[in-house]
């Protein structure tokens, strides 16, 4: 069975879908589709712009998405999904990808995403950090270790054995990496992300997420969708809304999410979108 992935915010680089915009018409047609959607040519950043300026959240997550899906749309009928999953925004990519949602509404659906969790990044400064080389169950003592103290960080992505990033206030991320390299974490390296994505500093954004959803067509996707916060397929629309609405304050579970699809038949992953990051993940968890 093959199964399609689709990345998240952090896969972004200067010059991403240049050449897709250059030698395929139908993936031109949709980029200019794209900057008329959102009202400011997105094209210009994603294929000239600084890594500033890729990095802003209501920047980042349109152009990953838009390569994303406009790299699966023109795969044409080599785009023959069995299951489709998607790392934290890419689970937007995947259900357009996938024709639960139409290029439009999902393209304008990630737009609203990314302007919520941009406005809540600003109303509480915070950070995430990737810990390398401890055990998931360290990590989460740690961090609720922390937490009593009064400050918030939690486990946001469960990436593969071994590799889980955290997210919280700065003050919470710094205490926690101590705590977390002298229990014997190989790395705890700082992200360069406009927030704290995945924990309850997201609240603010549900709000704003949810109505957006609420007023979106969703359909049946032609396959399951394996989503972020239970790791589990979905195809009911009502369902998938939902887990939508919740993946912005609960944690990404990639690795039981990968484990999964393969305990369900998956035998061939493709990455649509830049970079290759979930292919380096699920080389971890699945060798």
């Amino acid at each position: 069975m093959k199964a399609f992935v689709f990345p998240g915010q952090g896969a972004q680089f200067s010059g991403m879908g240049k050449e897709m915009f250059e030698t395929n018409e139908q993936a031109r047609e949709l980029f200019l589709q794209a900057n008329d959607i959102l009202g400011f040519p997105i094209t210009d950043i994603m294929f000239e712009g600084t890594d500033e300026e890729l990095r802003q959240t209501r920047v980042t997550q349109p152009a990953v998405f838009l390569h994303s899906v406009i790299t699966a749309l023109c795969m044409g009928d080599e785009f023959q999904p069995d299951m489709v999953a998607g790392h934290s925004l890419g689970e937007f990519s995947a259900l357009v990808a996938s024709g639960a949602l139409t290029f439009e509404d999902g393209l304008k659906l990630v737009s609203a995403r990314a302007t919520a969790m941009q406005q809540a990044c600003e109303m509480q400064p915070s950070t995430m950090s990737a810990i390398i080389g401890l055990e998931d169950s360290v990590i989460e003592q740690v961090c609720a270790e922390v937490s009593a103290e009064g400050h918030v960080v939690v486990a946001a992505n469960y990436n593969s054995p071994g590799q889980v990033v955290i997210s919280g206030t700065f003050e919470g991320i710094s205490l926690a990496n101590e705590r977390l390299l002298a229990a014997g974490a190989r790395r705890a390296l700082q992200l360069s992300v406009g927030g704290a994505f995945h924990s309850p500093l997201m609240e603010p954004a549900r709000a704003m997420l949810e109505a957006a959803i609420q007023q979106t067509t969703f359909q049946t996707p032609r396959c399951p969708i394996y989503q972020n916060v239970d790791a589990l397929p979905h195809t009911d629309p009502e369902e998938i809304k939902a887990n939508l609405v919740a993946q912005l304050t609960s944690p990404v579970r990639w690795t039981q999410t990968v484990l999964n699809m393969i305990a369900d038949g998956a035998e061939e992953f493709t990455e649509c979108g830049p970079g290759a990051v979930l292919t380096g993940l699920i080389k971890k968890i699945r060798k």
